[in-house]
Formats: C-alpha cells, structure tokens, sequence
C-alpha cells in the first residue's frame, strides 16, 4: 500500500483518537505479508507500532496477546507492550478494520538467514519463547482452530482442484498434488501430547534481533494458541533453513543452518522437551512443508488469500504456485538428508 503522508495521517488519526494520542511522525514497516504495519511517533516522543489487522483475524486475538505477553514480562522476557484504548478496549475496530497499539520493540528482523550464528541465535529465542511459558495453564480468551492439519489442507487441494479443473494452471498444480499426496501418506504423524503454548507463526521474519545478532524477542502474536510442538518446530525449520525466498526457482535445506538452529533451541528446552518430541522434529518439519505446499497450490487456483507481487509474476496463481513449487523442493531436499539431520537432532536431546 503506497501512501502518502498526508493519506497515511488522514488513516490512523481515527484511530489514534481512541487512545488520546496525536502522530507527529508516521512511517510503514515493511516486511510483513499479512497485517499492514506502521511506524508512530507520538507528541509525548513514544515510539509505538499501529497494526491494522488482516481481516482473517479477530479483535479478540489481540486479548491472548496482552495475556501472554503480560506473562513474559513477568517472567524476565522482552515482548511487547499492548495499550489499551481510552475505554480499555484491547483494539480499535473502524469501518470492519481491526487496529491494535503496541510499544516498538528495537530490534530487527530479517527475511532469512545467512549464517549459522543467526540461525542458533533463532533456535536460541524460540527456545526461550516455549520454555518460560512451558508451565502455563491457563486458558487462552480466544481460541484459534488449528492451523497445521495436513489432510486438511490436502482436501482443500482436491477441492481446488474440482472445482478449477478449467484453470491454466490446473495441469501443473496436479502434478503438484500427487507428488504431496504420496509423500504425505508416508510420513508419520506427529505427538499431539503434550499441548504447549505457541507462537503459531515462528517464520524467521516474525524473529527480532538486536544489534549483536542476538535474539530479542518474538512479534506479530496474532497467532498464540494451545497445541503440539512439533508443528511449530516445523514451521520455524522450514523457514529458517531454506536459504532462499519461499518463492524462489530454486530451493535446499541447509544442514548447516538446522545444525545451528538445533542447538540453539536444545540449549534452551532440554529441560521440558519430551523424546517423542525431539524425534519428530525432522518429519514434522518435512510435513509443513508439504502442507505449505498444498496450501500454496491450492491459492494457485481459487486466486486467493495469499499475496502476490505483479511486478514478478503475471497473476497471483503464478506466484502461488511458484511458492508451491519451491516448499515442495525444499522438502524433498530435506528428505534426501533426513539421516543427517536426525543424527543432528538426536546429537543434542540425546
């Protein structure tokens, strides 16, 4: 979204009013693919960032975030600040759009990684993410649906694919889906005891940084939710150790960056992970990304959800199954050294 100043003053003021505050400097954050995020600089000099929610989100997301975070802190962790408007309410809704204040964390972030001192530094923080807040019980006020079902997301394929069976890409796309499909069927499922609190979404731009390359802490908590590690481990090695975008022609898994990242998380968790855990981190991690890939093929068709960048790909299809192919590659080239990659695993929780 190209704003400008005024237009960008003109959005939040509205929003702003519910909180009593006035901007003198706006700015957007870049980077993220799902909430649109800026930048605000107060009258009283605070630093905050105003999010204005993706639409698949609801203002109550924003009461598990204040919950959670409000938890870390007390435990000795950084997390953001959430700041409640003049009436106490955890977000502001304006025209159906959802907006919630936080203080501004000072960190940085990146959209992959290139060496394996950030990649132990990425399994250091997720490590302490899960472990300050491995003894929580109490319940979440929203609860999400889960995200990560693979024969879920495989049926919406099957469905794309029946209902799209017209498309221009739908002759690709299948060919696509059978290669998931067989795999899947041969990868076990992962231990759905025990539920730990997760980020839901640790994908390595969703990772803050400070100026040493040390982790700071974990952002957008849109995502908080009650369920199996294993999932969530997946979703963080499946991005961290492709080295590439996740719709590059080309795409690996880097043993080098796993290895790194392994440790930094097992330096933090070796005290609550269990061995069914631990031993299914390389196909859980294996398994996001075929579910991705499915995901991503069947938005190839319905031209949905996912974004889509016009200036590289003729239509959002193209994009999205660009994106299928490469998670489809990167776990096929997982596959292809799972034995390395298990002995790394079992190196560390051994």
């Amino acid at each position: 979204m190209n704003l400008s100043h005024a237009e960008l003053h003109a959005l939040v003021t509205p929003v702003l009013d519910r909180y009593g505050l006035r901007a003198t400097e706006i700015s957007v954050l870049a980077g993220g693919l799902i909430n649109f995020s800026l930048r605000v600089v107060t009258s009283a000099q605070e630093l905050l960032v105003l999010q204005r929610l993706h639409p698949v989100f609801e203002a109550a997301v924003n009461d598990n975030l204040d919950l959670v975070t409000q938890a870390l802190r007390s435990r000795g962790a950084i997390a953001p600040t959430l700041i409640r408007t003049l009436e106490g309410n955890s977000a502001v809704t304006l025209d159906t759009a959802v907006w919630r204040l936080q203080t501004f964390m000072p960190g940085h972030s990146v959209q992959q990684l290139s060496a394996a001192s950030q990649a132990q530094a990425a399994g250091d923080l997720l490590g302490r993410f899960h472990a300050t807040l491995a003894d929580w019980t109490v319940p979440l006020p929203h609860v999400r649906p889960p995200v990560h079902e693979p024969a879920r997301h495989l049926a919406g394929l099957s469905t794309a694919l029946a209902a799209h069976a017209g498309h221009p890409l739908a002759v690709e796309v299948r060919a696509i889906a059978d290669q998931i499909q067989s795999r899947l069927a041969q990868l076990p499922a992962w231990p759905a005891q025990p539920l730990r609190l997760l980020h839901g979404d640790p994908k390595i731009s969703n990772l803050l940084f400070d100026a040493e390359g040390r982790g700071l802490c974990l952002v957008d908590l849109d995502t908080l939710a009650l369920g199996p590690l294993v999932p969530e481990l997946g979703d963080a090695f499946r991005s961290w150790c492709n080295p590439g975008p996740e719709d590059a022609p080309q795409a690996d898994f880097s043993l080098d960056l796993f290895a790194a990242a392994i440790e930094g998380y097992a330096a933090s968790t070796r005290g609550f992970i269990t061995s069914a855990e631990w031993q299914g981190i390389v196909t859980g991690t294996e398994t996001i990304y075929l579910e991705l890939a499915a995901r991503f093929a069947a938005d190839a068709l319905n031209e949905a959800y996912f974004g889509w960048s016009p200036d590289r790909f003729a239509t959002r299809g193209a994009h999205n199954l660009a994106r299928a192919r490469n998670q489809l590659a990167a776990g096929q080239a997982l596959a292809r050294q799972a034995s390395a990659a298990n002995a790394l695993v079992a190196a560390q929780f051994c």
